[in-house]
C-alpha cells in the first residue's frame, strides 16, 4: 500500500472522528443548556407565584393595620375634642361667676359711693362748722393776747430761731473744743517730729545775677567796638546786659533762670581769659551751656538721690535740675520741693500713709515751675501736663494738681503734698514777700472781713497771721459770733492766698455807765 495514501487516509479518518466529536459535543451542550434553562424558567415562575403570595400577604397586613391607625386616631380626636368640650364648658361656668361677682362687687362700690358722699357732706358742714369755731377761738386769743395772729407767728419763729442759734453756738463751740484739744495735740506732735527731722537750709536767694568786673575798664571790652561784643552776647544767650554806674558790677537780667546763669558763667569766663570778641563770646557762651546742662543733670540727680525717689522719666530729673536756677519769693524752688518731699514722707510714715508715694508727689509738686518762663499757663497746669505726658500715675498727677487748690484733694498724699508745701514756705526765713504785695494782701483781708454785716472795725495784724475785729453788740449777738467768725473764715479762705494760716478773733463788750447822784 502506497505510504501517502494511509497518511491521507488517516488524515481523512482523523478529521471524520473529529467533526463527529463536534458534532455529539455540541449537541451535548444543547440539551444540558435547555435543561438548564427550563429549570432556570421554573425556578423563575416559582419565585414570581411566590412573590404574588406574598404581596397579597402584606397587602392584606398594611391593610389591617392602617384601619387600626384610623381607628385609633379617631377615638384620640374624639378624646380631645371631648377634653376640649369640657374645658370651655369649666371656662364659661368661671367666667359666668366672674360676671356676678363683678355685678355684686360693682353693687357694692355704687351704696359706698353713696355713703361716701353722705358722709363727706356730713364731714364739709362739720369743717366749715370748726372753722367758725376755730376763727372764734383766734379772735378770742388775739383779743386777750393783744397781737395779731401773723404778730403772733413773727414771735413765735424769732423766738424759735434764737432757741435754734444759741443751740447752734453751743453745739459748734463744744464739737471745735473737743476736736480742737484732739487734733491740736496730735497734729502739733506729728508736724514737729516731721520739721524735727527734715535739715534743710534756710537761706534765702536772690534773682538778680551780678557779675563782679576786676576794674571799670572791663565794661568797656565787654561792650566792644559799636557794641558788638555786648550785642553778640545778649543775642547768644537772649538775656539784657545792665551796665550802669554801679562800679565793677555788671547786672544780668532775664525772665528765663537757665539763661541768666549760662550769661552769667560766659562773663565770668570771658572777663578770666581776657580775649574779648564776638568768635571768642561764641565759644565761652556753648562751654556755659554744656557746663550748665551738667548741673542740671546733676542737681536733678541729687534731688532723686537726697529723696530717695526712683523710676523717675530721665526728662523728668533734668526738669527737676532746672529748678535749682528757679526761685520763689527768694526761695529756690528745687530745694523747696526736696524739702516738701522730705517732709511729706515724713507725715505720711507718722499717719501710716503710703510715704514712697508722699515723698516723689512731694518732689514733683512744683515741676511745672521749671518751664513756666517758656510754657503758657499757671505751674500747676503746667506740672499736671509733665506729669501726664511722662507716665506718672494718677494720684501723683492729682497731688500736683491739688497741691494749691485748685481742685478738691481726694486722696491722703494730696492733703499731705499741701501740708508739707504750707510747712516749707511758712517757715521762718523761707521766703521774702515785697513791700507792695504785702500792703495789699493786709488791705484785703481787712476789706473782706469789714464787708459783713455787724463788723464795726477790723485790723489785721501779726503781719497778716490774725485779724481782730470788732462787732456791734446790738446787731450780733453772743451766739451769732460763733457762726459769724465761721463764716469770715470760710471767706477768707475761699478769696485769699496767704501763706500758713490766719487767726480770726471777734470782740464784743457792752457797756452800761449811770451816776449816782
Amino acid at each position: 500500500m502506497d505510504p501517502i495514501l494511509a497518511v491521507i487516509g488517516m488524515i481523512v479518518t482523523l478529521i471524520v472522528g473529529a467533526l463527529g466529536g463536534a458534532v455529539f459535543g455540541w449537541n451535548r451542550r444543547k440539551a444540558t443548556a435547555e435543561r438548564e434553562i427550563k429549570s432556570a424558567e421554573d425556578e423563575a415562575t416559582r419565585i414570581v407565584n411566590e412573590a404574588y403570595k406574598s404581596a397579597e400577604s402584606k397587602k392584606r397586613e398594611a391593610l389591617v393595620e392602617a384601619k387600626e391607625e384610623i381607628l385609633k386616631a379617631k377615638n384620640e380626636h374624639e378624646k380631645e375634642v371631648k377634653d376640649r368640650r369640657s374645658e370651655l364648658q369649666r371656662q364659661e361656668n368661671r367666667l359666668q361667676q366672674k360676671e356676678e361677682n363683678l355685678d355684686r362687687k360693682t353693687e357694692n362700690i355704687e351704696k359706698k359711693e353713696e355713703q361716701l358722699s353722705a358722709r363727706l357732706a356730713k364731714l364739709d358742714a362739720t369743717q366749715a362748722e370748726a372753722e367758725k369755731l376755730k376763727q372764734k377761738q383766734v379772735d378770742e386769743l388775739e383779743r386777750i393776747s393783744g397781737f395779731t395772729a401773723e404778730e403772733a407767728k413773727n414771735y413765735l419763729l424769732k423766738q424759735l430761731e434764737e432757741d435754734v442759734t444759741h443751740e447752734s453756738a453751743m453745739k459748734i463751740k463744744e464739737i471745735e473744743a473737743r476736736f480742737r484739744d484732739e487734733a491740736d495735740t496730735k497734729a502739733r506732735e506729728i508736724i514737729s517730729l516731721a520739721i524735727q527731722r527734715c535739715a534743710a537750709d534756710h537761706v534765702s536767694e536772690a534773682t538778680v545775677s551780678v557779675v563782679p568786673l576786676p576794674n571799670d575798664d572791663m565794661k568797656g571790652r565787654i561792650i566792644g567796638r559799636e557794641g558788638r561784643n555786648i550785642r553778640t552776647l545778649e543775642t547768644l544767650t537772649g538775656v539784657d546786659l545792665i551796665i550802669d554806674d554801679t562800679p565793677e558790677a555788671i547786672t544780668v537780667s532775664c525772665f528765663d533762670p537757665v539763661r541768666r546763669e549760662i550769661a552769667r558763667l560766659a562773663l565770668e569766663k570771658l572777663i578770666l581769659d581776657g580775649r574779648i570778641h564776638p568768635a571768642r563770646i561764641e565759644e565761652m557762651v556753648e562751654k556755659a551751656k554744656r557746663e550748665v546742662d551738667m548741673v542740671i543733670k546733676s542737681e536733678g540727680e541729687r534731688a532723686i538721690f537726697e529723696t530717695n525717689v526712683h523710676g523717675l522719666h530721665p526728662e523728668l530729673v533734668k526738669l527737676l535740675g532746672r529748678m535749682r536756677y528757679r526761685t520763689s519769693y527768694g526761695q529756690n524752688v528745687l530745694n523747696h520741693s526736696i524739702e516738701v518731699s522730705h517732709v511729706a514722707g515724713l507725715l505720711a510714715a507718722e499717719i501710716g500713709a503710703n510715704v514712697t508715694e508722699a515723698k516723689r508727689a512731694g518732689l514733683l509738686h512744683d515741676l511745672g515751675k521749671s518751664i513756666d518762663h517758656e510754657v503758657e499757663g499757671s505751674h500747676v497746669q503746667i506740672g499736671v501736663e509733665l506729669a501726664r505726658k511722662y507716665r506718672e500715675s494718677e494720684h501723683i498727677i492729682h497731688a500736683i494738681h491739688a497741691h494749691h487748690n485748685d481742685v478738691e484733694p481726694k486722696t491722703v498724699v494730696a492733703c499731705l503734698v499741701q501740708a508739707a508745701d504750707a510747712i516749707s514756705a511758712a517757715r521762718p526765713g523761707a521766703r521774702r514777700e515785697n513791700l507792695e504785695n504785702y500792703i495789699k494782701r493786709l488791705e484785703a483781708l481787712e476789706e473782706i472781713t469789714s464787708s459783713f454785716n455787724g463788723v464795726e472795725k477790723s485790723y489785721a495784724i501779726q503781719a497778716g497771721r490774725e485779724v481782730r475785729i470788732m462787732i456791734k453788740p446790738e446787731v450780733i449777738s453772743e451766739d451769732q459770733m460763733v457762726l459769724l467768725a465761721r463764716e469770715i473764715a470760710k471767706k477768707i479762705e475761699d478769696e485769699l492766698e496767704y501763706p500758713g494760716q490766719i487767726k480770726v478773733h471777734l470782740l464784743r463788750e457792752t457797756k452800761a455807765i449811770e451816776y449816782a447822784k
